[in-house]
């Protein structure tokens, strides 16, 4: 396993007249958790669907290891990632979802095992998808990420539909990873969460860069929140 940076410069998506991302530079490194932050709508997910090739910037470059998504030859061992619950086959159990992607990327079976007893998933991995709750998907998605043993994980509001217990799991599992040396990027609008996990922070509104900044210097004069709240004007 070797974990790639994450660069992101200059990058700028339009729609038509609308700028979902403008001139958007910063960086995620190994053995670190950044956490990419912004009010809804700021373009958080578009940046992250630009870095995995889902959608073409209008200007500028997201990489991997100078790379784009594209021109890596085995893209799922490189970077694993977690957007949306929404593409689960809700006829197919947890486990058979695991085996069907883990044969696209070249996954065996061992490793399909490995990860449901990883994400503690016995218990529903024979359950059918159309049955989880929010936080089964969430782990599901997770667990689908990891399957090609990757050096970085980008993952959109993972927390969401956690209980408490899951959550703070999460964090447990997530600050082993990056210390393992590998990259791992966070979209997240649960401030008091990416506080208790995060080595750096982005901050973007309207789709533009507010912070880059180590989350020990953004927060000396405070909170996580009151940085982010000065800094996007909401504080007002």
């Amino acid at each position: 396993m070797t974990a790639p940076h994450l660069r992101v410069r200059g990058l700028t998506k339009r729609f038509g007249e609308v700028a979902a991302v403008s001139d958007l530079t910063f960086d995620a490194g190994p053995g670190r958790i950044t956490g990419f932050l912004g009010p809804n709508g700021s373009g958080k997910t578009t940046t992250l669907r630009m870095l995995l090739g889902l959608v073409r910037p209008t200007s500028g470059t997201a990489t991997i290891d100078d790379r784009s998504y594209r021109q890596i030859p085995h893209p799922a061992r490189t970077i694993g990632a977690a957007l949306d619950s929404g593409n689960q086959h809700p006829g197919r159990t947890a486990r058979d979802h695991l085996r069907v992607y883990g044969a696209m990327i070249g996954a065996d079976d061992a490793r399909v095992e490995e990860i449901i007893e990883m994400l503690f998933m016995t218990d529903f991995a024979d359950r059918r998808v159309r049955g989880f709750s929010t936080g089964m998907r969430q782990r599901l998605n997770l667990g689908t990420a990891l399957l090609g043993d990757p050096g970085a994980l980008v993952l959109d509001e993972p927390s969401n539909g956690l209980d408490p217990e899951g959550i703070a799991w999460l964090r447990r599992f997530l600050r082993g990873l990056a210390d393992e040396g590998r990259t791992i990027l966070i979209s997240s609008h649960v401030l008091s969460e990416a506080e208790q996990l995060v080595d750096d922070v982005v901050i973007i509104r309207g789709g533009r860069l507010l912070a880059s900044d180590t989350l020990e210097q953004l927060t000396a004069n405070g909170r996580l929140e009151d940085a982010f709240l000065q800094l996007t004007g909401a504080s007002a």
